[in-house]
């Protein structure tokens, strides 16, 4: 095990955070043309026309209201986002957030659960008034120093890789649930490294008591290792869980908030390993489970063991991801084919989706909707794109098009570049329109011109 003094980062200034400057990140916005007088610059379009020998990408800066990169030494491959206490609704900068993320590093002794603090995070573009007041070079440059971006890092070891963690809030608790290779589902809290990030006093202590996490409740009944877990938002504690050989428990939590109740008995009509799992956001006892199985199924945990309704071969190979549409009754899925998704529950007989999508040229690696627009929605692919979408938008709003851009679906609001092997993405709950990645290269925090 690494000394005590590796534990945690307490570095205020983050050299490896900045924002973006690499020629290999490149943003398409999907209803904008170049700017007048630049006919030398040409949309890339993936997928439509390969690179010139000689040709880079360069980024467009304005296709971007913020961008930053971070990199946290192990690649994170699951993380989730952590409300806090500055409001919803954000969108004055500079901003924060708070990270929990979890590490796959090449050994199981160097594997970190991490909490993030990311802030002094600027946009890209500078304010008129400001940049009509830096007359000289030094001015620029001590306004530079001031719109560093920030970080700070609080990890404890954690035996074994992360293969995904998700965060909710139980009373004053904030607690992870995660899903790890060494075939357990364990809950950590993370008061702690909540402090930590927020103190430089309770970060010099969290580094000298340093020790590896200790679980604040395990399950190992599963017998094999997962992916598919998730926290309900309507009862607060109660968690499901899938595995690798197909079978979903249910977590209930007990009075005292430190343990949980687990049905023995699993939920068990899927044939291969469940690979995610979504509570409903309007339904305390529903959830939706898609697998390697090629089917997508609601429960309800008032009536196990088998599910009640079921979408079968609903992708032509392994279904990877889902989320529920937070206000309307629409699942959004995404698998091995490429191919997204747009299921109406109540036409989920049918066994038809109302929309589907093939942009991504490689299996598609996470899902989510629009937390505040019902219509829009993100998805990642192994292709490294990450790329927008609202269903709103029809074939007569688009208007003249870009020739490159024009075979396009006209709900595609974007395509964003620059990482390698993305992993997952989510959208900012209480800051519309911003979004996180994570990727073998590291973190990418944005909020393009498109959301």
């Amino acid at each position: 095990m690494s000394a005590p003094g590796e534990h945690a980062v307490e570095e205020n200034e983050m050299e490896e955070m900045d924002e973006a400057g690499s020629d290999e990140d490149e943003g398409v916005e999907m209803e904008e043309e170049g700017a007048e007088g630049e006919e030398e610059k040409k949309v890339y379009v993936p997928g439509i026309e390969p690179l010139e020998p000689g040709e880079e990408l360069e980024m467009d800066r304005s296709a971007y209201r913020m961008y930053h990169e971070c990199q946290t030494g192990a690649p994170c491959l699951s993380f989730d986002i952590l409300r806090d206490g500055d409001g919803d609704s954000r969108e004055q900068f500079p901003l924060s957030m708070l990270l929990c993320a979890g590490t796959q590093a090449d050994t199981a002794l160097k594997n970190r659960l991490l909490v993030m603090r990311m802030y002094n995070l600027h946009g890209t573009e500078k304010d008129k008034e400001e940049e009509e007041s830096s007359d000289d070079e030094s001015d620029e440059e001590e306004e530079d120093e001031e719109k560093k971006p920030q970080m700070e890092l609080a990890m404890m070891p954690h035996y074994g890789g992360i293969n995904r963690v998700r965060v909710t809030q139980v009373g004053e608790q904030s607690l992870a649930a995660v899903w790890s290779d060494k075939g357990q589902v364990e809950i950590f809290d993370l008061r702690s490294q909540l402090e930590a990030v927020h103190s430089s006093a309770a970060m010099a202590a969290f580094i000298k008591q340093q020790k590896e996490a200790a679980a604040l409740f395990s399950f190992s009944g599963h017998m094999t290792e997962g992916f598919a877990i998730d926290w309900s938002p309507k009862v607060p504690g109660r968690l499901v869980s899938g595995d690798c050989k197909k079978n979903i428990h249910v977590w209930e939590p007990r009075e005292g908030g430190t343990s949980w109740q687990i049905d023995q008995r699993p939920f068990s009509s899927h044939t291969k390993s469940v690979e995610d799992l979504q509570w409903s956001p309007t339904e305390a006892t529903v959830f939706a489970s898609c697998s390697v199985d090629q089917s997508i199924r609601i429960w309800d945990i008032r009536a196990p063991p088998n599910s009640m309704l079921s979408a079968n071969e609903a992708h032509s190979s392994d279904i990877n991801v889902i989320s529920w549409n937070r206000s309307e009754p629409f699942l959004l899925s995404g698998g091995d084919d490429g191919l997204l998704k747009v299921w109406d529950l109540r036409q989920f007989k049918t066994g038809r989706p109302v929309a589907n999508f093939k942009q991504h040229s490689a299996p598609i690696t996470s899902v989510e909707w629009n937390p505040v627009d019902s219509s829009v929605f993100a998805a990642s692919g192994a292709d490294d794109i990450v790329s927008q979408w609202d269903l709103s938008v029809e074939s007569c709003d688009v208007g003249a098009r870009v020739e490159a851009v024009r075979d396009l679906p006209p709900q595609l609001l974007f395509l964003h570049q620059g990482q390698s092997e993305i992993k997952e993405i989510h959208w900012h709950p209480q800051m519309p329109g911003m979004m996180v990645s994570t990727a073998l290269s590291g973190f990418n925090v944005f909020r393009t011109i498109s959301v």
